[in-house]
């Protein structure tokens, strides 16, 4: 059986994953700020709508819904009219008030039943543990999702995994093509700001930018792809009117 695909619509890297992402993978999207994170979460949604007749799912920890709305607006990206057309549905969880995230996020999926979903961003997930993970009644339950993977005292690196992990097998379970992303730490050999993502999804793409003179060079590395063969290594691309134009 030949294998399904989900393609990105952004022709290098559908090229460099010999045809796109297997269906129903998770990918994480790693990079520093200003490397194009959201943006690359944002076009593989509005492509998937646009190209592809595909309903798109966007999560964000970070950043309300206009706030989405102009920097869509910036790529020339009409996001308002895909949401009217009910192939785009943005969606802002404040994950410090308390959201219930892991049973929002299976709601929004069952109600709306988008083919693609991209969540920005798991680092917001785990900056939170840390800062409040272990407190009774937090954003996440965070004792009682401890509790059912060991009885064991929990640091709150222990926390933030079980809670990464339930939130992976959350996500599988439906079988979309899912975009994550995190903020990736400099000089460090993590390939996340948690240093357990990458293990953990079926798939890891690096985004890095570096400032040469008065020019930033950004480059994109395919690291991992389960299930399927990939051309890895970096390639260099630029942020454009267009969104992600590889060279």
């Amino acid at each position: 059986m030949d294998l399904v695909r989900t393609k990105t619509g952004i022709s290098g890297l559908d090229k460099a994953l010999s045809g796109g992402i297997p269906e129903g993978n998770l990918v994480l999207i790693s990079g520093g700020a200003g490397t194009g994170k959201s943006t690359l979460c944002l076009q593989f949604l509005i492509n998937g709508a646009k190209l592809f007749g595909e309903k798109g799912l966007y999560i964000s920890t970070e950043q309300n819904h206009a706030e989405i709305l102009k920097q869509a607006n910036g790529f020339g990206w009409n996001l308002t009219d895909l949401e009217l057309r009910n192939l785009i549905k943005i969606v802002y969880l404040d994950i410090t008030k308390g959201d219930d995230f892991l049973n929002k996020i299976e709601e929004l999926i069952q109600q709306f039943q988008p083919k693609r979903i991209a969540i920005d961003s798991v680092t917001t997930l785990t900056d939170v543990l840390m800062v409040s993970g272990i407190a009774e009644g937090s954003a996440f339950s965070l004792v009682q999702i401890a509790e059912t993977v060991s009885p064991i005292p929990k640091t709150e690196q222990v926390i933030a995994k079980g809670v990464l992990y339930r939130l992976v097998q959350e996500l599988k379970k439906f079988g979309k093509t899912t975009l994550l992303t995190s903020e990736l730490p400099e000089g460090g050999e993590k390939l996340s700001a948690d240093g357990i993502s990458e293990f953990i999804t079926d798939g890891v793409i690096i985004l890095k930018a570096l400032s040469i003179g008065e020019s930033l060079n950004r480059t994109l590395e395919l690291r991992k792809m389960r299930y399927s063969s990939m051309f890895g290594g970096s390639r260099s691309y630029e942020l454009n009117e267009n969104g992600f134009d590889f060279k």
